[in-house]
This record gives C-alpha cells, sequence and structure tokens, in this order.
C-alpha cells in the first residue's frame, strides 16, 4: 500500500476532521441496525440549506477503508490527465472505497481522442469515481464538466459554477453527459442552487462535507463531544510530485509566453557577448520550457513566428545602438504576436503588460546601452585596441575569444594563422565588434609595410655574398 507522508496524513484528517464537526447529532436517527447514520450537515452561502447524508458506523473487526482525493485545477493539460488516469488505476490497485476528484478547471488543453481516453477510464472504473467543483468560486467547463457528468457523484460548492460543455467529444458510448439537462447546458453555466435543482450535482461546501458522505465513509460519535462525529475511513491526499508541478506550471498560458520572450531575449544578448555566460544557460533553459508550454497550449504558430521575428528585428538595430525601422517593425511583431498567441486561451492585461513593456523597454534602452558599454571605451572609438597584447582563451582557429585589458572579446585570427589556447596574441585590426588578432610569436610579417616605413632598398645591396 501506498506510503504517505506524516504531513499529508495529518492534513487527510484535519480535513475530514473539520468537516464531520460541522455535523449536529441532533438530525442523527438510527437506521434500523443497518450501520448507518443519518448526517446533517450545516450547508451555508447559497447551499439553500442542509446537506443530508448517510454515514456508516464502523463495524468491528472490518476495515474502514480509505478514500483517494486528487486535484484538478488549471488547464486539464497532459500532466492532469497523466495524474488523474494513474490516480484511477492505484484506487481500483490498491481497493479504495472511492475516488474524489476537486475541480477548478474550464478548459482541457489535451487531443479530443485523450479525453475519450480519460472518460473511458473514468466509465470503466470499479471504484466509484466522484467530483467536487470547489471551493467557492471553482468552476468546471468544457471537456472538463463533460468529464465531470461521467462521474458516479458530483458536487459542488456554493459560488461554484458548472456548465458550458460545448461540443460533445465523447462519443454515444457514454451517452449525453448529465442526461436531458446536457442541452440547457452548452452554452451556459449553473451555479449550486441551480444543479441542485436540475439533479445533477448535490450542494456540498467543503470537500470534507462531500467525502463524508461518500458511500461506504465510516465515521463514529466523539465520545467527549456527542454533537459531532470523527472520521474513521481514511482520508488520502495525493499531491504533485515536484516535476509535475514543473511543468504543469509551465504549460500555463501567462508562464509559457513570458519564458518564451525572456529565453529569447536573454539568447539575443549573448550573442552580444564573449563566450557563453549566465545568461546563455538561463536563457536556453528558459526558452526550452516556453517551447514545451506553447506545444501543450493551443498556440497559433504564425503568432509564434512573430515573436521570434520580433527578436531578429530588435537585434540588427541593437547592433547599430541605435533604434530605426526595424524597432518600429519589432514593436509591430511584437504586438501583433502576443494579441493573438493563443486559441481560444487569453492572456490578462497583466501579462500582456509585463511581455510587451519589458521586452520592449529591454531591447529599445536596455540593451543598446549594455552593448555600448561593453564594446566602446570613455574617449573615442575603441582604437586604443589595436597594437595591445592579450592571450587566447582557447584555441582562436579562426574565430575564439581573447582577453585583453582583462576583458574577454570575440576574436578571429589574422589570415587564418591558427592560435593554441594560451597562447600570446596581438590586436591588428577592429572589424565590428570582432578583434582581429595575431600570435605575437612568428605572426607573419608584411615586409612592404617595412620598405614604406625604411625608405626604397639601395638597388647595390644584395649582391654577391
Amino acid at each position: 500500500m501506498r506510503r504517505l507522508s506524516i504531513g499529508r496524513l495529518l492534513l487527510a484528517g484535519a480535513l475530514v476532521l473539520a468537516a464531520v464537526s460541522s455535523a449536529t447529532a441532533a438530525g442523527a436517527q438510527s437506521d434500523g441496525g443497518s450501520g448507518a447514520t443519518t448526517t446533517t450537515a450545516a450547508g451555508g452561502g447559497d447551499s439553500g440549506g442542509a446537506i443530508t447524508c448517510k454515514t456508516t458506523d464502523p463495524i468491528e473487526g472490518v476495515d474502514p477503508g480509505f478514500v483517494d482525493v486528487v486535484e484538478l485545477s488549471g488547464l486539464l493539460d497532459p500532466v492532469l490527465a497523466d495524474v488523474l488516469t494513474r490516480a484511477i488505476a492505484s484506487a481500483n490497485a490498491e481497493g479504495a472505497i472511492a475516488l474524489v476528484v476537486r475541480v477548478n478547471s474550464t478548459q482541457a488543453v489535451i487531443s479530443e481522442s485523450e479525453v475519450v481516453d480519460l472518460g473511458r477510464a473514468i466509465a470503466d472504473s470499479k471504484v466509484p469515481v466522484t467530483f467536487w467543483i470547489g471551493p467557492s468560486g471553482a468552476k468546471a467547463e468544457g471537456r472538463v464538466a463533460q468529464l465531470v457528468a461521467l462521474g458516479d457523484d458530483v458536487g459542488i460548492a456554493p459560488g461554484s459554477r458548472i456548465g458550458k460543455l460545448g461540443e460533445q467529444v465523447l462519443g454515444p458510448e457514454f451517452g449525453p453527459g448529465f442526461g436531458d439537462k446536457a442541452a440547457g447546458l452548452r452554452e451556459t453555466t449553473v451555479g449550486a442552487n441551480d444543479a441542485a435543482s436540475l439533479g445533477i450535482a448535490r450542494v456540498a461546501p467543503t470537500l470534507g462535507s462531500f467525502v463524508v458522505c461518500v458511500d461506504g465513509f465510516q465515521s463514529r460519535l466523539d465520545p467527549a463531544n456527542q454533537s459531532r462525529r470523527l472520521p474513521v475511513t481514511q482520508t488520502r491526499i495525493a499531491g504533485l510530485s515536484l516535476g509535475n508541478k514543473l511543468f504543469h506550471t509551465v504549460a500555463s498560458p501567462a508562464v509559457a509566453y513570458l519564458l518564451f520572450l525572456i529565453g529569447m531575449a536573454l539568447l539575443v544578448f549573448e550573442l552580444f557577448t564573449a563566450g557563453v555566460g549566465i545568461a546563455g544557460v538561463v536563457g536556453a533553459v528558459c526558452f526550452v520550457l516556453g517551447c514545451y508550454g506553447l506545444d501543450v497550449l493551443p498556440a497559433r504558430g504564425w503568432a509564434v513566428a512573430l515573436l521570434v521575428l520580433a527578436m531578429f528585428g530588435y537585434s540588427v538595430d541593437i547592433q547599430t545602438g541605435v533604434p530605426r525601422l526595424w524597432t518600429g517593425l519589432a514593436t509591430a511583431f511584437l504586438v501583433v504576436g502576443s494579441v493573438a498567441l493563443y486559441d481560444g486561451v487569453g492572456l490578462s492585461w497583466v501579462t500582456l503588460v509585463a511581455g510587451l513593456g519589458g521586452i520592449t523597454l529591454a531591447m529599445v534602452a536596455g540593451m543598446p546601452a549594455m552593448v555600448r558599454t561593453r564594446f566602446s571605451t570613455p574617449t573615442i572609438g575603441r582604437e586604443w585596441m589595436i597594437g595591445e597584447t592579450g592571450v587566447a582563451v582557447g584555441a582562436v582557429d579562426p574565430d575564439g575569444v581573447v582577453k585583453v585589458r582583462d576583458a574577454l572579446w570575440k576574436a578571429r585570427t589574422n589570415r587564418a594563422t591558427p592560435i593554441a589556447d594560451g597562447e600570446a596574441v596581438r590586436v591588428t585590426e577592429l572589424q565590428g565588434l570582432i578583434v582581429e588578432v595575431e600570435p605575437l610569436a612568428g605572426a607573419a610579417r608584411d615586409y612592404r609595410e617595412a620598405r614604406d616605413r625604411n625608405g626604397p632598398s639601395d638597388p647595390g645591396e644584395g649582391g654577391e655574398s
């Protein structure tokens, strides 16, 4: 049986205890020796009154069992689909009383076939798969709501909503979601009261109040306080692993968009520096994670291409240090690509302001200033470097990196003369952002320059030795 940390056990026990503590024994009635007790829990909010359910008294010598709880929050992506599939398999393999799925999701970004596979796993499960939409303010919409309709039991917290089923992707084998109520929920959502009136869900203010009403859940009277009941059946709450949390977070629209932009911006910055530094490594990681997120999400390919073109346009003008035509085009590409990036998923104005404002400011003002600082001096130009000596940092054959006055510079060899790692060099010429160097010892000598400096040679010289 799967082991749980002490922290999770305490959290699960506290959750169920808090829910059961709200039950009042005043409404409890014996059920004729059947081992069941009718428990009344206060609804509160717009629940429309109290909730009545039957909880089973513990039977001596009989294992009270356990209930598994898993969370489906945010977009239903491949990570959450895999977590839910594994939770269903685990509940069946280990003999859980039920699996409770806490839902707060408005969209699925997995394929239709994956939704069907997930629906089939729910429908074929021998262990009841139940859904609770909460806490207050939570929603279950689209294909997620279609999956909720397959549950053996559905609960909803006051203030939460369910509906907007959209086009049915689950085949005839599953039947219409919520029966004849599905048509009315195709384009709209309903709250807790209406959901209860329609018979598609029962009101449960908290997760604990829903779990305690799961068929087969056992509880007993608290000897110290006869007005409340204590859970006997164990509740196991399964959380996402660190890796799953990372990829689920990366696959959120805002995070994927910002990671993609930040990654490209840092890689552009690295192009104007010598060697590979922290900016390049961080940029590469952000870029890869952003690409993963955009691949999972419904991103438009042409919009992604516009974001890449925007970075190219900014790079062209960064070399000159002055915003020109390419900067204007790049900004236009960035705005259009950002606004139209996702199909059916919107970015908040805060995310757009952060992305558009941050990148534009960095590329128009910050990046050129850093490049000018990196490749300039307080005096006029960099002509002072010609004739300076330094050392090769790695082989320069024909391109590489040299250190001159304790600063790293991109370098190219003079006349393609290879220079070994650690060999002394001399700067001979400047080519834009690249310095041309030659080995300090054994470099090719231009004798024409020597003749020009020393004057014409004596025709009488150079005769017989």
